[in-house]
């Protein structure tokens, strides 16, 4: 009799059991994310067109010798600075000499036949004027003399020509500077006007740069950049001294040099970041976002505004204009005094509550030790 009693009521609870674990559970709520909201606002341009720079000097020369030899020995190093007039590399000289010492000879030889002619010339004109010879052999005689002294002119510019390439067998620095390239090495045999070495002379100093043809036609000699030095904290006004005619063949950009007026000493080779003026984006305020503001709504740019009545967030697509350093212009989409969130928008989802993230306090400060005045 107990055990049909209690029969019923364990089927229904079984029952009750199953039922339970069939139904679906009950989603979790969504969490609500703290977020750093921005008040969107009007800007102005900070960036402009910049440009990598390089410091050169403002003349560089390619050495070469004027005569053609076995390079001997070269006696300065790349980046030296060398003096004017000081022997920068030297050819073997024994063929000039040489050749020096066959034109001296030859010189020798025409000087002894001209004395030779003089001495007859000298003979037959006393005999002229006693009148023991004709005037006609006389004339010949003149004229033997003026062939030996030609003779004598021509040996003479020969040796004169010889001296001078044995000068040319050295290398010698027409100006101060810096040796800035190193194209030969001792033991090479060299044609007349192979360069040697280049010199990067002392003076005046150029930064070079080039810009695409789109901004090309902007830069006029005569307006004025700045130089900014890459790894010292000085920069400088220059003047555009050169515009390139036309473009470089496997860039494509044209070559701009800029002339350094002021005293500071720039270092040659330096990197140098070049801002012209008459590329400068400044204008009326615009509305810029920071880059982690944005999200993407298929192919559009968008981002989370907050709502604040409800502290939930929606998507908004927005046109982006242009980039200004680590920021974007916005061109439409947002208005003045609309709150965006800046930071936590990968973890958003349309209608998610947030809260507005607050730093945490900074610890209580220490009270300061006392001073030893106290």
């Amino acid at each position: 009799m107990f055990l049909s009693s209690t029969w019923p009521t364990r089927l229904v609870l079984l029952a009750c059991l199953v039922l339970q674990a069939c139904s679906k559970p009950v989603p979790a709520e969504e969490p609500v994310r703290a977020v750093k909201i921005i008040t969107v606002g009007l800007d102005a341009m900070q960036s402009g067109a910049e440009y990598a720079g390089e410091v050169r000097s403002r003349v560089e020369s390619r050495l070469g010798f004027r005569v053609s030899g076995k390079l001997l020995r070269r006696n300065v190093e790349l980046g030296q600075h060398v003096r004017a007039g000081e022997v920068l590399a030297q050819l073997d000289p024994q063929d000039f000499k040489l050749a020096a010492d066959g034109a001296r000879a030859q010189l020798a030889a025409a000087a002894t036949n001209r004395d030779l002619a003089l001495a007859d010339y000298k003979r037959y004109k006393d005999l002229r004027e006693q009148n023991f010879i004709s005037a006609a052999e006389l004339e010949r005689r003149d004229t033997a003399l003026k062939a030996a002294q030609a003779q004598v002119d021509q040996a003479q510019a020969q040796l004169a020509s010889l001296g001078n390439q044995t000068g040319y067998a050295n290398l010698v620095a027409d100006a101060a500077g810096v040796v800035t390239s190193v194209d030969a090495e001792p033991g090479q045999v060299l044609a007349a006007g192979t360069p040697v070495l280049r010199i990067a002379k002392d003076g005046a100093r150029d930064v070079v740069f080039s810009v695409p043809e789109d901004k090309v036609d902007k830069l006029t000699v005569g307006s004025q950049v700045q130089v900014k030095a890459w790894a010292a904290d000085k920069s400088a006004t220059a003047t555009v001294r050169e515009v390139a005619a036309s473009a470089d063949p496997i860039t494509r950009t044209f070559m701009v040099k800029v002339g350094l007026n002021g005293p500071e000493t720039w270092p040659l080779g330096a990197t140098v970041t070049v801002v012209p003026k008459a590329l400068d984006r400044s204008g009326p305020p615009v509305l810029k976002l920071p880059t982690s503001a944005l999200q993407h709504d298929g192919e559009k740019a968008a981002v989370w505004v907050l709502e604040k009545a409800t502290m939930t967030v929606r998507l908004q697509p927005i046109a982006i204009a242009t980039a200004d350093g680590n920021e974007v212009v916005v061109a439409q989409g947002l208005a003045p005094g609309m709150q965006v969130v800046s930071v936590g928008a990968h973890v958003l989802n349309p209608g998610q509550r947030v809260t507005i993230y607050q730093p945490k306090q900074a610890a209580a400060v220490a009270p300061a030790a006392p001073t030893s005045a106290q």
